[in-house]
């Protein structure tokens, strides 16, 4: 219909300049001399001309108002997403979380062109605290510029940390699923008339939602940060009762046994007491220096498995006395695996190396790392006494006190399997495979990995039951 109505007026604009040029040559002639029915025509031509300029002048101009206000909301939409984009990274991707939440909160002023942006935090018994904040310069209350600290939940709860004048004009609340905790809300000054529509309070929820999901990344890593420790107490304390309380037991029966017999005159006797406790004491400080060794050394985040193996074989040759050859091949020492698997690969070798330090009694080790396919395979190899075989059970939960299940658990944590090879008097070599693909805890090993960990695994147990058979794949 209004398209009609735009060609009426075009038609009728047409008929009246028609009609007047039609008329001027009759009837104006007779009223108006010329030159003045001509000037009425003119007159009149620019009357309809003007009129429609002037309104088409005023549609472009509407329309290209328009164009530039949909325009702007569109780029400041589009930053509005880029902001969520990289927010959404920063969380998924865990980093800092610290830093993503202060990010986030800077991105909550800056988007919405507001004076401050506060996040505060519900207590657990009804108080708020403030977390983070992002302010222009004399909009919070106090001479910090973010201050901490506990208030009294009030209605306006938030408005305290803001200095008279200015007010929370929106909020949004934080939350991880169903559970509320705290608020992001924005504070302009008093005075500002400002009206947040729709879509700037769905991008402050946006926003809220992302805090919320920071805060639990937040919480998860303080939480693997106490289990890590407390994993590493338990392990200490482990290897402090199987090796360290055990010495000194022993070296408390000894030195009960050398003061009965020196009591009794068993000279020759009491000596040779003495000896064993010095022997057992030079094995308390070997263990002790190791402890130190793998608590001071752990798996260097930035560099590669292959160059923290080598750094610690010198470190252990050094410790131990024995003779280590490290070889890692090139593609090796290249391949990519993930700081999980790399992690686990690092403490199996140093845990093999601890058993061979301990029990082997060898006098050379050999650590070979190459890539076989898709599986970084690490070899580790003594001349010691090895082991009978036979001692074992199949089941690992029966295998004695080598920390070889440890071993196995970590291997299979990262989609990996481990092989012990020995016999009495042949020396050890344990064998372990990790995919190099999706090889950390919660992904899938990479294609025909299971199906070569159970094959290992069947070798493993084959090579327990028999120890011919285990000297015989080892050559």
């Amino acid at each position: 219909m209004y398209r009609r109505r735009r060609w009426f007026v075009v038609i009728a604009a047409v008929l009246l300049v028609g009609t007047v040029e039609a008329l001027s040559d009759t009837v104006f002639d007779a009223i108006l001399p010329f030159p003045f029915h001509a000037l009425l025509v003119v007159a009149v031509v620019t009357a309809v001309v003007g009129t429609g300029a002037s309104y088409a002048f005023r549609r472009i101009d509407r329309l290209t108002r328009d164009l530039r206000e949909r325009n702007a909301a569109l780029e400041s939409r589009n930053a509005i997403l880029r902001a969520l984009y990289d927010v959404s990274l920063a969380v998924s991707g865990q980093a800092d979380p610290e830093q993503t939440i202060t990010s986030i909160v800077d991105h909550a002023r800056l988007l919405l062109g507001a004076d401050a942006a506060l996040l505060v935090l519900d207590g657990p018994a009804g108080e708020v605290s403030l977390r983070a904040v992002s302010a222009a310069p004399g909009v919070l209350a106090g001479e910090e510029p973010a201050p901490a600290g506990v208030v009294p939940r009030e209605e306006d709860g938030i408005d305290c940390y803001l200095r008279p004048g200015y007010g929370i004009l929106i909020s949004a609340p934080v939350g991880h699923g169903e559970k509320r905790i705290g608020t992001l809300g924005l504070a302009l000054a008093s005075g500002v008339r400002r009206h947040f529509d729709e879509s700037e309070a769905e991008t402050l929820s946006a926003l809220a939602t992302q805090v919320g999901l920071a805060l639990e990344v937040a919480r998860l890593q303080s939480e693997l940060k106490v289990l890590a420790v407390q994993e590493e107490r338990e392990r200490i304390a482990r290897d402090m009762h199987d090796g360290l309380a055990q010495v000194l037991a022993y070296v408390n029966t000894k030195s009960q046994a050398v003061e009965e017999m020196l009591a009794h005159g068993h000279a020759a006797e009491a000596r040779r007491q003495l000896a064993e406790l010095a022997a057992a004491a030079r094995s308390v400080y070997v263990d002790v220096r190791e402890a130190i060794l793998n608590l001071s050394t752990p798996m260097p985040q930035d560099r590669g498995v292959a160059a923290a193996l080598e750094e610690y074989a010198a470190m252990y040759a050094e410790s131990s006395k024995l003779a280590v050859h490290f070889h890692a091949d090139p593609a090796a020492a290249r391949a990519p695996l993930p700081a999980a698997a790399a992690s686990e690969v690092f403490s199996i070798a140093r845990e093999a190396l601890t058993n061979v330090r301990k029990h082997a009694r060898a006098h050379r080790v050999n650590l070979d790392l190459s890539l076989e396919g898709r599986e970084l395979v690490l070899r580790i190899e003594d001349d010691g006494l090895g082991f009978d075989a036979e001692l074992f059970a199949v089941g690992p939960e029966r295998w004695p006190h080598f920390g070889l299940a440890g071993m196995r658990e970590r291997a299979e944590s990262v989609g990996g399997s481990v092989v012990w090879r020995s016999g009495a008097g042949t020396g050890t070599r344990v064998e372990l495979h990790v995919p190099t693909g999706s090889s950390s805890p919660g992904h899938p090993p990479v294609a025909g990995a299971s199906s070569a960990a159970a094959e290992r695994s069947t070798s493993q147990h084959q090579a327990v039951r028999s120890p011919a058979a285990a000297v015989g794949e080892a050559d």
